[in-house]
C-alpha cells in the first residue's frame, strides 16, 4: 500500500518542485518515488499548504524541559547561566514528566531529529522510548586546568550510561568559558567523536575574557568560586583561541554565535578549508531573545556561504520548541532571506550536520524524512 500526496508546494529538502509533483510513500514511512500527477495514478490526497521533510533541531536541552517559565526574560547570558545553575535540581517525577511533555511538543511541530545537549542521565529513559532519533552530545564543564582530568573521567562514566541504552552519543564541550584547553584536547581526542558541538560566542563577555582576561565573567567565576587563575589571554576572539585544537575531519556545530565576525568565520573557513561541510553555525533565534534579546548577524554567515542550521535551546530559554517558529523570527527579521533557504538550515543541513542525511532531511528515494505541513496561512505570511 501507498500514500500519494501533494499540495500547491512541495519542499524537497533543497528546492520547492514543479506544482504538479506527488509524493509516494510506502507502509514504512519511506519515500517511494516523486512522479508528476499524470504519472501517479488514483487516489492522490491533496494538502493545502507546504509539504516539507521533518525539522532537525540541533541544539535542544531536553534535560532543561522543567524550567519553563522559571527563569526571567533578557537578563543576560552570565545572569542566566547563574540561575540555571541554582534552578536545575527538582524532584524527578517533575523532570520526567517535563521531558516527555516537551518531546510530544517537538513531535506535533514536525521535529524528526534532535541534537540534545546532556549533562545528566535525565534523559535516557524518555529517549528509549524511541519517538524521536537523538543525537546526544554529553557535556563538559570545567574552566580550571587543574580539574580537567576528573572531569573528564565523569564525562565518560556518563557516557557508558548513555551507551548501555542509546546509540549516537558524542562528548563535547559546553564553551569557551567553561572549559579549559586541557579538557577540550581530552574530548576532542576521544575515540569515535565523529560530531562536536559547543556554545560559541554567546555573549560579548566571552570574547573579552579571551582577548584581554577583563569583563563580567571574571566576577562570575568569583561568584562561582572558580579559579582562572590558570588562565592567560592570548588577545584573540574564544573561536580564533580553540579553532585549533579541533579535528578537520569532525563534524563541529557551534550554536548562537551572536557575536562572531568576518574574521572569526574567515579563519574558521581557513580551518575547514576542503571540509567545509563539516562546519556548521546554529542559529537559535527565540533563546537568544530571550535571554540577551540580540541575534546573530546572519547576513554576515550568508554572505560567507557559511552552513547554517537551526536549534530551539531549551524551554529553559524559550516559550516553544519549534523549528517554524525560529523560521518565523528569522523572517521577521530577515525578511530577504527565501523562505527555501531557511527551509534547507531546517531539514536537509541538519540532517548533515548530525550525520543523519541518509534517512533524514529530503525527500530521495528510500529515506525516512517524515512529512511535515505547513499551514497555508503561516506559508502566506512567510513568503
Amino acid at each position: 500500500m501507498y500514500r500519494k500526496i501533494t499540495s500547491k508546494q512541495i519542499f524537497n529538502g533543497y528546492e520547492i518542485l514543479p506544482s504538479d509533483s506527488v509524493l509516494i510513500i510506502d507502509q514504512k514511512g519511506s519515500i517511494a518515488d516523486i512522479l508528476p500527477i499524470s504519472e501517479a495514478g488514483d487516489g492522490i490526497i491533496f494538502h493545502e499548504g507546504l509539504i516539507s521533510p521533518g525539522f532537525i533541531n540541533c541544539h535542544c536541552h531536553l534535560e532543561l524541559s522543567h524550567l519553563k517559565g522559571v527563569i526571567p526574560k533578557k537578563t543576560g547570558l552570565i545572569d542566566f547561566v547563574l540561575k540555571i545553575v541554582q534552578a536545575r535540581k527538582a524532584d524527578d517525577t517533575i523532570i520526567q514528566e517535563a521531558m516527555e511533555k516537551a518531546e510530544k511538543e517537538m513531535l506535533q511541530n514536525g521535529i524528526v531529529a534532535v541534537g540534545d545537549i546532556c549533562n545528566t542521565n535525565y534523559s535516557i529513559a524518555q529517549k528509549s522510548k524511541g519517538n524521536l532519533y537523538y543525537h546526544n552530545f554529553i557535556e563538559g564543564i570545567g574552566f580550571p586546568k587543574e580539574i580537567a582530568i576528573s572531569r573528564f573521567q565523569q564525562m565518560k562514566e556518563l557516557y557508558k550510561e548513555f551507551t548501555i541504552s542509546l546509540k549516537n552519543n558524542s562528548l563535547v564541550p559546553h564553551a569557551p568559558y567553561s572549559v579549559s584547553t586541557d579538557l577540550l584536547t581530552s574530548i576532542v581526542q576521544f575515540p569515535g567523536n565523529e560530531i562536536i558541538t559547543m556554545h560559541n560566542q554567546e555573549t560579548v563577555e566571552e570574547n573579552e575574557l579571551y582577548e584581554n582576561k577583563q569583563g563580567a565573567f571574571l566576577k562570575f567565576f568569583n561568584q562561582l568560586n572558580i579559579s582562572a587563575n590558570s588562565f592567560d589571554a592570548l588577545g584573540k576572539t574564544s573561536l580564533q583561541h580553540f579553532l585549533p585544537f579541533f579535528k578537520k575531519d569532525q563534524s563541529l556545530i557551534l550554536v548562537h554565535n551572536i557575536f562572531t565576525n568576518q574574521q572569526d568565520i574567515e579563519i574558521a573557513n581557513y580551518f575547514f578549508e576542503n571540509t567545509s561541510s563539516l562546519l556548521n553555525f546554529c542559529l537559535c533565534p527565540n533563546a537568544n531573545l530571550y535571554i540577551d534579546h540580540q541575534l546573530p548577524d546572519v547576513e554576515l554567515f550568508i554572505k560567507n556561504q557559511c552552513s547554517i542550521v537551526l536549534g530551539t535551546d531549551s524551554l529553559a530559554s524559550n516559550d516553544q520548541l519549534s523549528i517554524l517558529e525560529e523560521i518565523i523570527t528569522l523572517q521577521k527579521k530577515y525578511p530577504t532571506i527565501p523562505l527555501t533557504t531557511m527551509l534547507q538550515w531546517a531539514t536537509i543541513n541538519g540532517a548533515k550536520a548530525l550525520k543523519i542525511s541518509d534517512r533524514f532531511g529530503s525527500f530521495e528515494i528510500g529515506k525516512t524524512p517524515g512529512v511535515l505541513l505547513i499551514n497555508d496561512e503561516i506559508v502566506k505570511r512567510l513568503v
